[in-house]
C-alpha cells in the first residue's frame, strides 16, 4: 500500500491551508488500550496537534482522542502526548528540516492501515496570507473551468 492509504480515520484540513508541505512520511503511534477502539470509531481530531522532537524520538501532541464509551476506568487522558514510531534516519531529516526558519512538523491524516493506525505527517512551511489568497483564487478558478467543460459536454 502507498503512503497515506488505508480507511483514513481523521484528516487535518486547515494544514494544507496554513502550511506549503514539502514531504510527508508515515508513522506509527504508541497507544493504550481503548485509544485504538475509539480512532476504529472515527472519535479523533487532529485540528492544532503538531509533532515535536525530544531528546531523540518524536511525539505528537494536543491530538484529541475522545474517551472510550464502554471504557470505564481504562480511559486515558484524551489530549495527552504519544510517542511517534519512526526510524533514527527519519527522525534526524525531520529535525533538521525543523531548524530551517519557518518550518514545522504537522499531522495531515490519521487511517488504518493492515489494523494499525497510522498518521501521516508532513513537513511545511508556513504560508503568508496573500499565499493562501492565491490559493483560494486559483481553486476558484479551477472550479469555473470544470463547470464551463461540464456544462459544454452536456449539449
Amino acid at each position: 500500500m502507498a503512503k497515506g492509504a488505508g480507511k483514513v480515520v481523521a484528516q487535518n484540513k486547515k494544514a494544507n491551508h496554513d502550511y506549503a508541505i514539502e514531504e510527508t512520511i508515515e508513522a506509527g503511534i504508541v497507544l493504550t488500550g481503548t485509544e485504538i477502539k475509539s480512532i476504529r470509531k472515527g472519535k479523533v481530531q487532529l485540528k492544532d496537534s503538531y509533532v515535536l522532537i525530544r531528546n531523540g524520538e518524536a511525539f505528537i501532541s494536543n491530538m484529541h482522542i475522545s474517551p472510550f464509551e464502554q471504557g470505564n476506568i481504562f480511559n486515558h487522558d484524551p489530549l495527552r502526548t504519544r510517542k511517534l514510531l519512526l526510524h533514527r534516519k527519519q527522525i534526524d531529516q525531520l529535525n533538521l528540516d525543523v531548524k530551517r526558519d519557518g518550518y514545522t512538523i504537522v499531522p495531515l491524516k490519521m487511517y488504518l492501515k493492515d489494523g494499525f493506525a497510522k498518521l501521516l505527517i508532513g513537513t511545511g512551511k508556513g504560508k503568508k496570507t496573500y499565499d493562501k489568497r492565491h490559493d483560494l483564487k486559483a481553486k476558484e478558478a479551477k472550479r469555473n473551468m470544470d463547470r464551463a467543460i461540464k456544462a459544454k459536454n452536456q449539449y
